[in-house]
């Protein structure tokens, strides 16, 4: 006869699990960006971004590639889990020896985004005061991220990326990075995304946002002084169960769970929706979550550009667009803009699906084949 030994007891949920000096490394590099002037006033003093690198910049620099994480991702895109890296490598399906970004011929490069909680200046990081910035931490938009990346190429020599490449937050990255500095920018690859976040995109944010602004442990923002199990944590994944219904499809729900109730007297589906909120608290940071969730609600890369066709004919170079059939979040429509506005798209690439948005990551092998196909052109 076996046993099966229980799950060690995870613990109580952190105030905070952004990564803050003096814990493990792992992985990371930093670099220091300097003081970062933003598009909504003010200033981000000595900001510092985290990043990780695969492979080797050739001697040319011709060879570098940088990837963009999306909402909750961060630089760890490629790799196992180790100490200071609790999770694998969130693209570990795209980068790695023999697959599409393979490092024997990529320098594959990618940043936790300013506001972020991995590494780099964000609103658990200490600000000039020593203490963390907390409420203090100054709202940042796409193009900030984008502007803190492109310190991060100076630092690297990389005077331009053979490609930069992005899911959903990645992607309007990705975008931003072509119309702001198409000179520094060799081709695109887009999935998931949009130009110009919708009214309706907007609309499944606010009540993320809310739901954490309503947790009375947030405390305005300024909770890092809390003990474990007294953080925001109820607010924060509440927020993710929001976002995660639009990360999946009504089709991918009903099949998993249906009406099916648990032992408790509970539907499946709120379990499987609570142990997402809980994961996602143990290892996010609330107030980052908030910045970001608003910066992707700000993002228009048509913004005092003359609008989005106007903003998107400002790059020239090879495009792939890449949407998810059942996506429900970011629709085929809004890859139609994008495909419509880029000179050098050759129609939106479909990954046929019944997951929802995350079919990016779960269909590998279909989105493999497009980036394959495209970067083999270039």
């Amino acid at each position: 006869m076996t046993t099966t030994q229980a799950a060690p007891a995870l613990g109580a949920i952190p105030a905070s699990a952004a990564w803050r000096p003096g814990d493990a490394v792992a992985n990371r590099q930093f670099v220091a960006v300097g003081d970062l002037p933003l598009e909504g006033g003010g200033m981000l003093p000595d900001a510092v971004l985290a990043f990780e690198t695969w492979g080797t910049l050739s001697a040319a620099r011709d060879n570098a590639v940088y990837v963009a994480h999306a909402l909750t991702g961060d630089a760890h895109a490629a790799g196992e889990a180790r100490q200071g890296q609790p999770t694998p490598g969130w693209w570990n399906s795209l980068i790695g020896p023999g697959k599409p970004l393979d490092p024997e011929r990529h320098f594959i490069v990618c940043a936790n985004v300013i506001g972020g909680c991995q590494g780099s200046a964000g609103p658990a990081s200490a600000a000039p005061d020593g203490t963390p910035w907390g409420s203090r931490f100054p709202w940042v938009t796409v193009r900030d991220m984008v502007a803190a990346e492109v310190r991060l190429a100076d630092a690297l020599g990389i005077d331009q990326w053979r490609l930069v490449i992005g899911p959903s937050l990645g992607g309007m990255r990705a975008v931003e990075w072509a119309v702001t500095h198409p000179e520094r920018v060799g081709a695109i690859a887009l999935m998931g995304t949009t130009a110009a976040t919708t009214a309706e995109q907007i609309a499944w944010g606010s009540p993320q946002i809310a739901a954490i602004r309503a947790d009375p442990n947030f405390a305005g923002g300024d909770y890092y002084g809390a003990p474990d199990g007294a953080g925001p944590h109820v607010g924060l994944g509440i927020a993710r169960q929001i976002a995660h219904i639009t990360y999946r499809s009504e089709a991918e729900l009903a099949r998993r769970f249906g009406r099916a109730v648990q032992g408790d007297g509970r539907f499946a589906v709120e379990s499987y929706l609570d142990h997402h909120g809980e994961k996602l608290a143990r290892r996010f940071d609330a107030n980052s979550y908030l910045r970001l969730v608003n910066a992707i609600n700000s993002h228009d890369v048509g913004r005092d550009r003359g609008g989005v066709s106007a903003a998107l004919g400002r790059f020239r170079g090879p495009a792939l667009v890449v949407a998810v059939d059942s996506d429900r979040l970011y629709p085929v429509s809004n890859a139609r803009v994008l495909d419509a506005g880029l000179a050098g798209s050759q129609r939106v690439k479909l990954v046929h699906s019944g997951v929802g948005h995350d079919g990016f990551l779960v269909e590998s092998d279909q989105f493999n084949a497009h980036l394959s196909a495209f970067e083999r052109g270039l």
